[in-house]
């Protein structure tokens, strides 16, 4: 099936039915901080990857001020060490970490974890831990452990817990947008795609066209003065 295919389906989802399974299987947040920091996986230490997509980057930089770098990096998948630094092509950018590998958006006080720019949040974190079960649409970090419908639940402590239909509706909504960004996003990427095999170090190739880590275009346009 193509993204086509499926960005339609996307498009037609029920968010009262996505309400239903949500409220089906409970969640509350219980401010634990495991979807926000780095997790030991079959490989080892695996750092914090939440997808944001370009425009979720600008509205993180408007919110606290820092460069696109200090927000966002490279999706790691794709990208290589090398020489003289990393390289590499990839199709995504994932929220930026710090140095032990949690997102840096990410504090915790007293054993209780908090989000900084938790009204400024991008949509995976918005929607944790629930995805939809479409081609072509993310899985938040760890592996499905429940499923409604078209709705999965990732491992999550907060699961099971009474949720109120009004939050399991809000959550719904942001669900579907999420589901119809991410196919937006990729069907995009497909039909912009160009290899840049002669550029140095990582290019990320995003909705937007092929970039360099600090979020400036490979063909030297400002997205954001486009964007006004």
């Amino acid at each position: 099936m193509s993204f086509e295919d499926e960005l339609a389906r996307a498009r037609d989802l029920d968010t009262s039915k996505l309400a239903d399974a949500i409220e089906t299987m409970g969640f509350e947040c219980t401010r634990c901080g495991a979807c926000c920091k780095a997790a030991d996986g079959p490989d080892g230490h695996e750092d914090h990857t939440a997808t944001v997509f370009p425009d979720e980057v600008r509205d993180l930089q408007d919110a606290t001020g820092r460069e696109w770098r200090d927000v966002a990096r490279p999706m790691p998948y794709g990208v290589e060490p090398g020489p003289d630094g990393p390289t590499g092509e990839t199709f995504e950018w994932a929220l930026e970490t710090t140095g032990c590998g949690d997102c840096s958006f990410y504090t915790e006080r007293d054993g209780t974890g908090a989000c900084t720019v938790h009204e400024d949040r991008p949509l995976i974190c918005r929607t944790y831990p629930f995805s939809v079960a479409l081609d072509g649409t993310n899985q938040p970090m760890g592996a499905a452990v429940d499923r409604v419908g078209a709705v999965r639940a990732h491992e999550c402590e907060g699961l099971g817990r009474d949720i109120d239909r009004a939050d399991a509706e809000a959550l719904a909504g942001a669900l579907k947008t999420r589901a119809v960004r991410e196919l937006e996003e990729a069907i995009a990427v497909q039909d912009r795609y160009e290899p840049a095999p002669d550029a140095d170090g990582v290019v990320v190739h995003d909705s937007e066209g092929a970039k360099r880590p600090d979020g400036t275009r490979l063909d030297g346009e400002d997205e954001r003065a486009s964007d006004e």
